[in-house]
């Protein structure tokens, strides 16, 4: 469609731009979550320390397994035992260091104990249930890259290697504020008037910028007027790395946002070629990022996880990463093409171990409950069709989210 920019092109556009990452600050390990590391991770460190046992049971010479022995010794997690002369063993538990002498761990329901007399039941090889120095982490190793974004499973494996604090970049400040005078905050008035709707779209970019390591600056409502618009903007780029506004930015009379950025700095790309979310603005007030994303709240969470997400992450230094395109067999059908790239909430389940995707009932980009029902979306190609049971490209929603 003419004037319309397909979304790969956009992105390539937004994501191309030259900015320098945010200074380095340490930041305690507990409070890392979803920050983005500065510097790569070396361990000092062997993870495990020490060759240890895998399980509970009895650590013995594996050339004696023929013969019974006797248990001289008891080594719990976090203690070292003496050395297992010949014709011993030595009762351990899992985690615990191999006792010198020792060369392998027998599990202990393959022994049968009478007082302090072992007899195996089974053969023993050398290294048997034995948990290697470094088997996890090798002194030295890279633990993580510049670029990671600190996940929970992340944070422990850098406790793992001693780390109380980690490099991590300056959160960026992003600024927020919706447009309309239609709009009211939930719980300020008693009842909706004629004409009124809830502002869902500050709640939903809240919760959507939560996990991405940011600061946020909520300018809350702006009225429909230009002057008022032009204030907020300024008011908001002068604080922040980013703007993200919703509502405004589409050709009716009452959308002021598009004109003001224009007037204030520089809009660099408008409509994207998708649905929903066509009308969708990027540019620059100032030195400062702007990003309109549309009013109806089920484009903002398209537009906003599609192109401001990638974004976030990567001025942050973060590795960005395409989402994981999956195929599932369609439980519905699609008999006419549309001009855009659709983006289809959809419910994926598992039958007979195929990968199923149903379309929820109303696709309308004001419908936002079609987002909370789905756990995924069906990326239909502009021009395409789909018969029942025909292939279509998903992509779930938890890689969205996080």
């Amino acid at each position: 469609m003419a004037g319309l920019t397909p979304l790969a092109e956009a992105l390539d556009l937004i994501l191309a731009e030259e900015f320098s990452a945010p200074d380095s600050e340490p930041c305690s390990l507990l409070d890392s979550l979803g920050r983005i590391l500065s510097e790569d991770i070396h361990s000092s460190v062997a993870v495990p320390f020490d060759n240890n046992s895998a399980m509970d049971g009895y650590a013995l010479r594996a050339a004696e397994c023929d013969q019974d022995l006797t248990i001289t010794q008891r080594i719990p997690a976090g203690t070292c035992g003496d050395y297992v002369e010949s014709g011993t063993a030595a009762r351990i538990f899992t985690g615990a260091p191999i006792p010198p002498g020792a060369d392998a761990v027998v599990m202990q329901e393959n022994c049968q104990l009478e007082g302090d007399c072992l007899r195996l039941l089974q053969p023993v090889v050398v290294g048997q249930n034995i948990r290697p120095r470094g088997q996890d982490i090798a002194e030295g190793d890279l633990v993580m890259a510049a670029g990671r974004r600190l996940r929970g499973e992340d944070l422990g494996v850098l406790a793992s290697v001693g780390l109380g604090q980690v490099p991590v970049r300056r959160r960026l400040v992003v600024a927020i504020l919706s447009t309309g005078d239609e709009l009211v905050e939930p719980g300020t008035q008693a009842s909706l008037q004629p004409g009124q709707i809830y502002n869902s779209n500050r709640y939903t970019l809240q919760g959507l910028l939560a996990g991405l390591g940011v600061e946020v600056r909520d300018f809350g409502l702006v009225p429909d007027s230009p002057e008022a618009t032009a204030k907020v903007l300024r008011e908001a780029a002068a604080v922040a790395d980013c703007v993200v506004s919703s509502g405004g930015v589409s050709v009716g009379e009452e959308d002021y946002v598009k004109d003001q950025v224009e007037k204030l700095g520089q809009l660099k790309l408008w409509k994207l070629r998708i649905k929903p979310g066509k009308p969708l603005a990027y540019g620059r007030i100032g030195n400062t990022t702007f990003f309109g994303l549309p009013g109806n709240p089920a484009a903002v969470y398209v537009t906003f996880t599609m192109v401001v997400r990638p974004w976030l992450l990567s001025r942050q230094g973060a590795e960005v990463e395409a989402p994981l395109m999956l195929s599932a067999a369609a439980d519905f059908e699609i008999p006419t093409p549309g001009s855009r790239q659709e983006y289809l909430r959809a419910r994926v389940h598992v039958e007979n171990g195929e990968l199923r995707a149903s379309l929820h009932r109303n696709q309308s980009s004001g419908v936002l409950s079609s987002v909370s029902w789905a756990n995924a979306l069906v990326i239909l190609p502009p021009d395409s069709t789909v018969a029942h049971g025909g292939r279509v490209s998903i992509v779930l929603l938890d890689q969205l989210n996080r």
